[in-house]
C-alpha cells in the first residue's frame, strides 16, 4: 500500500503503525489479531486507493460497498464479519488520534454469521479413539493418559500442554485447572486416574529426571508437550482408528461436554468444568444434543 489518500495529514504506513500501536496498547490485542486486522485494513485502503477515494472523505457507502464486495468474491461469513471489525476500530483508531470527526463504518451493520454446531464424537468413537494408543512403550502409555485426561475433563489443548504434576490430585481423583486469570477443579473419572497414575509411575521418569521440569506431560526428550506435538498425536489416531470425522484438539472437548449433557448433566456444571465465562457458550450444547436427538428419531421412529 503506497501513497496518501488525503492532503496534509499523515500517509497511510504511519496509519498502519499508529493502528498497530493502537490495537497492542489501547486494546491489548494478541498478535494474531494485530496481524489480522492491520491485513484487513490494509486491504481496505487499497480498494480505496484504487477507485481514488479519499480516507477522509469514506462514506457509510463506500463500507458497506466494500463488504457486500467481499461476500461476492466468496469469503466467508466469519472473514467478512471481521473485516467490519477491522475497519471500525481503524477509523476508531483514527477519531482518537483527532485524523478524522466521525467513524463512517459505526453503523454499517455486521453480516449474519450463523454458528456452525461443534462437532462431536458418538461415544463409541470415544472409545475406539481412546484405545488407539497401545500400551506397550513409553509414547503408548503417555499418549493414552493425555487423552484420557482431555476427555474426562473437557480442557482446552492450550491448558492440558500447561498442567504441571502439582495440578494432579489423584488419590482425590481431581485435577486442579488454572488458565485465564481463574482456576477451577474437575473430577476424574477411574480409567483415567489409572491411566495417570501409570505414566507417573512408570513412564514420565523414563521420559525426564530433572527436578527442574514441572510439565506434566513431555514429548520423547523429556521436554514441556508442544501444541503441534499434540495436534500431530491426534491426526496419528484418527488415521488409526479409521474414523472419517475430522478430529481436532477440541473434539474430545466438545464430545465431553455433549455426552454430559446428553445424560443428565445441567448447564451450569459443565460451564464451571468448561471454563466458560458466559453462559451461553455452553448452551450451543443443547443445540447439538437436540440435533442428535432428532437424528436418532428420524432413523428410528417407524413413522419418521
Amino acid at each position: 500500500m503506497k501513497g496518501n489518500l488525503f492532503e496534509g495529514e499523515l500517509d497511510v504506513s504511519e496509519l498502519l503503525l499508529a493502528y498497530e500501536n493502537y490495537l497492542r496498547t489501547e486494546k491489548n490485542a494478541s498478535a494474531n489479531t494485530i496481524s489480522s486486522y492491520t491485513r484487513d485494513v490494509n486491504q481496505f485502503l487499497t480498494d480505496l486507493e484504487e477507485r481514488e477515494v479519499a480516507l477522509s472523505e469514506v462514506l457509510p457507502g463506500d463500507v458497506e460497498r466494500y463488504i457486500r464486495g467481499l461476500s461476492r468474491k466468496g469469503r466467508s461469513a466469519a472473514t467478512v464479519t471481521r473485516s467490519l471489525a477491522s475497519i471500525k476500530s481503524f477509523f476508531t483508531c483514527l477519531q482518537s488520534m483527532g485524523v478524522i470527526r466521525d467513524n463512517p463504518a459505526k453503523r454499517v451493520a455486521p453480516a449474519r454469521v450463523e454458528r456452525k454446531l461443534p462437532q462431536v464424537l458418538t461415544g463409541r468413537e470415544v472409545e475406539l479413539f481412546l484405545e488407539q494408543p497401545e500400551c506397550t512403550d513409553a509414547k503408548g502409555f503417555r499418549d493414552r493418559a493425555m487423552l484420557e485426561l482431555l476427555y474426562a475433563t473437557g480442557i482446552r489443548v492450550s491448558e492440558l500442554i500447561d498442567l504441571d504434576v502439582a495440578d494432579l490430585n489423584l488419590p482425590g481423583s481431581m485435577l486442579h485447572c488454572a488458565s485465564k486469570g481463574k482456576e477451577r477443579m474437575i473430577p476424574l473419572y477411574p480409567t483415567a486416574v489409572r491411566a495417570l497414575t501409570d505414566y507417573l509411575q512408570m513412564i514420565r521418569p523414563q521420559l525426564t529426571d530433572s527436578e527442574d521440569e514441572t510439565a506434566l506431560f513431555v514429548n520423547m526428550n523429556g521436554s514441556r508437550m508442544s501444541r503441534q506435538g499434540f495436534w500431530k498425536l491426534i491426526k496419528h489416531y484418527q488415521e488409526k482408528a479409521g474414523i472419517q470425522k475430522d478430529i481436532t484438539p477440541y473434539t474430545l472437548r466438545h464430545s465431553f461436554a455433549a455426552h454430559l449433557l446428553e445424560n443428565g448433566a445441567d448447564l451450569r456444571s459443565i460451564q464451571e468444568m468448561l471454563g466458560h465465562a458466559d453462559i451461553s457458550s455452553t448452551q450451543i450444547y443443547s443445540r447439538v444434543v437436540d440435533q442428535h436427538l432428532k437424528t436418532v428419531y428420524q432413523r428410528a421412529h417407524p413413522r419418521a
